[in-house]
């Protein structure tokens, strides 16, 4: 970690190649993250070149160093809610109706995985899933990030989880169903 802390630091001072080394580690966590929001990949692709540039231009105002993959993540997720109140405005003016959460229906119960399944929950829920397992962040750092007490994290946490278990407890339900056939 002190290694990424040195990076920030000379990112901080205007090296550019440490700044390029500090978003090359981040790409895979920020883009999955990205990914469970957006859903699109050229969407996904837009808010990473925004979360870079926006980083870069306000590299100087990160005054802990240590906290630079928690602040670069707030500055994704808020890319990314704008990016999705963009495509609801279009959407509404438009006047189309909306069909892309409803377009995943599963084919078959047997091939719902869990990555499937924390795509399909509610946005609160799976930021706060993805943040704590897929990006190993602490309840305190999801909290900030989030801008919501860590009991809210842990409420949220909670309830996604059991939704999860019910969800794998229907498709393996299903499954023995489907084969006592």
């Amino acid at each position: 970690m002190q290694d990424m802390e040195l990076e920030v630091k000379r990112a901080q001072r205007g090296d550019r190649e440490a700044f390029i080394r500090l978003f090359r580690r981040l790409e895979p966590e920020l883009y999955g993250l990205a990914k469970s929001i957006v859903r699109r990949d050229e969407d996904c692709a837009d808010v990473f070149q925004e979360t870079t540039l926006k980083a870069y231009k306000a590299m100087s105002t990160l005054k802990k160093p240590q906290y630079f993959k928690t602040w670069v993540i707030r500055i994704l997720i808020n890319e990314c809610n704008q990016l999705l109140r963009t495509r609801e405005r279009t959407v509404a003016m438009a006047e189309v109706p909306e069909t892309a959460r409803s377009a995943h229906y599963y084919e078959d119960s047997r091939k719902l995985d869990l990555r499937e399944a924390v795509e399909n929950l509610d946005e609160s829920l799976r930021i706060v899933i993805h943040l704590f397992y897929y990006q190993d962040l602490p309840i305190k750092q999801i909290s900030g990030v989030l801008e919501i007490s860590e009991g809210a994290v842990r409420a949220r946490l909670h309830r996604a989880r059991g939704i999860l278990s019910d969800q794998v407890k229907q498709t393996r339900e299903g499954k023995l169903a489907y084969e006592s056939f």
